[in-house]
């Protein structure tokens, strides 16, 4: 059972404990620059890092498209006085940037790629002015129960399903930093942060407050007096949600005709015996195609629609985005 932010009451001495382990964290990832999403995260990570140094912020949008970050973003840089970017990217540039991304990252499926791609591009622009390490405020929401999948789950279930997450989660900014000279910089990792996660009791994760179940109860509590309520109280809103990108499905679908994908779909299966599910896919996995050629050695277990290797214990397949598997 979900607990209740009217029954609940967070112990002092936990609130104390975390506050001080993040901005402890935060204090010792120094770094020139942060990708400000303006969700609970980066915004957090910007307010503590902002105390110790000049801090130059980075967002990022689809050109046209709903992109909500934008406000969220400008609101917090305006808060904290920060020296703030705002780049819009066309599709144009979004395509100019994918061979990079899948590269790097070794997939096309297309939601790390909505995601990453814009990240990426974000990293260029921060490139071009020179700057070499950022912030990011990932693991937050894989540590503390930020996904929404996580918040109908009891109390045990969700301590497990966490655990299964801390041991297979990775994230995309690391390698595509490294790709670009720079680094990446994620407090959340830290160690004391990591062990005061994996030892809170599940309750203070997921919480009932006015009508509403949020994950990251406990952050959102522990650093309301830091934040604007705008940004505490924020629903957690994935990148491509977030810049715009989740709107490239519609685009690709009419780029490309249904006859020349329905042609393509079933000539990547006869030569490639990979699964192409719809159009966007298509285009990523082309890419993906030309940049690596032959198919890439596997061993052990695989994913039963790209037939690339997967963790003998995966439930999704991290290179063509299939899931169940």
């Amino acid at each position: 059972m979900i607990a209740s932010a009217q029954t609940l009451r967070a112990p002092p001495e936990l609130l104390r404990d975390l506050r001080g382990a993040v901005e402890s964290a935060v204090e010792r990832n120094r770094a020139e620059a942060i990708l400000l999403s303006g969700g609970l995260d980066t915004s957090l990570v910007a307010a503590l890092a902002s105390k110790h140094s000049a801090l130059r912020a980075y967002t990022i949008a689809l050109e046209g498209a709903p992109s909500p970050d934008i406000e969220y973003a400008n609101l917090m840089a305006k808060a904290l006085d920060l020296n703030h970017d705002l780049h819009t990217f066309s599709v144009e540039e979004f395509m100019q940037n994918l061979p990079e991304v899948v590269k790097t990252l070794k997939v096309f499926d297309p939601m790390e790629i909505r995601n990453s791609a814009a990240v990426y591009i974000a990293m260029r622009e921060a490139r071009k002015d020179g700057v070499s390490t950022f912030l990011t405020g990932d693991a937050c929401d894989e540590l503390f129960a930020g996904y929404s999948f996580l918040f109908n789950l009891a109390p045990l279930e969700l301590k497990t399903s966490l655990q299964k997450l801390w041991k297979a989660m990775s994230f995309s900014a690391v390698p595509m930093a490294q790709s670009l000279g720079m680094v990446a910089k994620i407090p959340f990792l830290e160690p004391e942060v990591k062990k005061l996660a994996s030892e809170m009791d599940p309750s203070f994760l997921v919480v009932e407050e006015n009508g509403q179940k949020w994950g990251k109860w406990i952050v959102r509590k522990t650093f309301e007096d830091l934040l604007p309520s705008q940004i505490t109280w924020r629903v957690k809103t994935p990148i491509e949600y977030g810049c715009g990108t989740t709107t490239l499905p519609q685009i690709f679908d009419k780029r490309i005709s249904d006859d020349e994908f329905r042609e393509k779909q079933k000539q990547i299966k006869a030569a490639d015996n990979v699964t192409i599910r719809d159009k966007e896919h298509l285009v990523y996995y082309e890419i993906f195609h030309r940049v690596f050629g032959d198919r890439l050695k596997t061993t052990g277990r695989t994913c039963p629609q790209c037939h690339y290797e997967v963790r003998s214990d995966a439930t999704f397949c991290r290179t063509c985005g299939a899931y169940p598997i």
